[in-house]
Parts: structure tokens; sequence; C-alpha cells
């Protein structure tokens, strides 16, 4: 095992009982965040991940209050000054996440950090996915719709990544690099047409607003395209946006000849996933604070 993912190793602890954990506080500062606020909406998007899998929360998020000592330059001062030890304290949210927690949450989070890609080679047991996949079909479709998001929402970042390799740099030009690989999978759409079928505002998200069998044909398009950009080191512009078109063209071809629904047909949920994840995440946060606990 290389040092870098030594480091999650080290961070790990055990209980009394022998269980295995990792403190949340601790594997932010192993994944590169900065901010407890920026990480813990993380957690909550791993927690979500966690519940619609239909996984128990409380057994792999345990949220806990811990009391620490606050930074103070009057006590690191005190004896050339005089001043009593007076040592002030706080209560902070922490979690003591399990190996599974630990593997949703850098699943959830931002894969163009080089830590969290070590951490998904760390935490990523084969078992664990192959138990979401088991259970992916007993699901209901918001909840399916929730864990197909968290996907795409991984993959469009990889997606950006190699688009900026071939040169894809303003907000204009990845549009129209966008654009064309809606057209490929949608026989000649463009997003404004898309917008305009499914009666979307100018706001809305296209991929917010899809339902399960709709999202996996855009996974395996960003999929794919991704993969192919990456394979054949595509350093061009247009040959990006060429190619994001002929590989949503070769997956509206394949659902084809599936005897599939064409993407544009298929019907639009009234609820967006931002609506239904808030309402999720609030109705986790609720249940989370019931359980929660004071070291």
């Amino acid at each position: 095992m290389n040092d870098e993912l030594k480091s999650f190793e080290e961070i790990k602890q055990v209980t009394e009982y022998g269980v295995e954990y990792w403190s949340a506080r601790d594997l932010q500062k192993s994944l590169g965040y900065e901010k407890w606020e920026n990480f813990s909406k993380v957690i909550d998007k791993a927690m979500l991940a966690c519940d619609v899998a239909s996984f128990d929360i409380k057994d792999n998020f345990p949220c806990v209050r811990k009391t620490v000592e606050m930074p103070s330059k009057l006590r690191e001062n005190k004896e050339e000054f005089g001043f009593p030890d007076v040592r002030k304290t706080k209560k902070i949210i922490d979690y003591n996440l399990s190996r599974y927690a630990c593997y949703l949450i850098v699943q959830n989070g931002d894969p163009r950090k080089e830590q969290i890609a070590l951490g998904q080679t760390y935490f990523a047991i084969q078992t664990y996915r192959q138990e979401l996949n088991d259970k992916y079909n007993q699901l209901a479709e918001d909840k399916k719709r929730l864990l197909l998001r968290g996907d795409i929402r991984q993959m469009n970042q990889l997606l950006v990544e190699a688009a900026k390799d071939a040169g894809i740099i303003s907000t204009e030009e990845y549009a129209i690099f966008q654009n064309r690989g809606y057209q490929g999978l949608y026989g000649g759409l463009s997003v404004a047409d898309i917008h305009y079928r499914k009666q979307l505002t100018e706001k809305d998200k296209i991929l917010d607003f899809m339902g399960s069998e709709e999202m996996i044909s855009n996974l395996f398009r960003l999929s794919q395209t991704e993969s192919k950009m990456r394979r054949e080191k595509i350093r061009n512009k247009e040959l990006a946006s060429y190619t994001h078109f002929t590989v949503g063209k070769e997956v509206r071809e394949a659902i084809m000849r599936l005897g599939g629904v064409m993407p544009e047909d298929l019907p639009t949920p009234q609820k967006g996933i931002i609506e239904i994840e808030r309402e999720a995440i609030k109705k986790l946060k609720a249940k989370n604070k019931e359980i929660m606990t004071d070291e």
C-alpha cells in the first residue's frame, strides 16, 4: 500500500468491540477539504445515497457531538503575561463513519481532487457495489433517480475535464459540445428543443427532469464519450463535439435495436431532482438528530 493510501488506514479507529470506523473530521482532511461546511454537503449526499439504497443511516453514519478546545493566542503566551490557563471549549458535530459510509462519501466527492481518486481506490470494495446493484431493482422510482443523478454528476465532472483537455474552455464552447451529445442521443433535438418538449424553465436542468430509464441512457452517453476522448487522446474542439454526437447516436441506435423507447418519448417526472433531494435530506437530518450522542 503506497503512502497516500496508507493515510486512510492510519486514521481508521476501532471501537472496544472491534468495529472499525473513521471520524468524518479526520476524513475531511485526508480528502483535501479545508472547510467543514463544504465537506458536510458531501456527507449529506452520501447519507442520501445510503438511505436510497435501503441501508441503515444510524449504522453507517452515527452522528456524535464532540467537545473540542478552541485555539487561543492568549493561552500560548500565558507564561509571558501571567494569564491563567482558561481552556475554552465548544461542541462540534462529527460522524463515526463505517467503511461503506466512507465509500459513499468518496463516490459523491469532487472527482478532480487527487485525494478523492485515492479514496475511491481504498474504499471501493466490490461487495458493497454488488449489494447496491442487488437492491437497485427493488427501489422506488424516485430513489433510482437519486442514485443515478449522483452517478451522472460524477461523470459530468469527468467529462468537463476531458473537454478541457480537448481545448473546450469557454462556457459557449462547452454549451456547443454538450448540445452535440444531446443531438446524437435525441435524434437531432437540441438542448432548447428538449427543454421545450419537457416544458422546463430556462433555469431547469434537463438531467434533473428525467426518469430512471432516460437517465441510464444519458449516463451511458456521458461515460462512453469521456472514455473515448481519454482513450483516443482527443485534443481538438471540433473533433470532441463530433465524438460526443456520434457516441450519443450510437447509444440511440442501440436502444432502437433493443426495441426500447426513444429518450425524447419517455415521460417527464413532475418533481425535479433538486426538490426530491431537498426533501429527502431534510428528513434524514431530522432522523439523525434523534439518535445523536455525546462523546
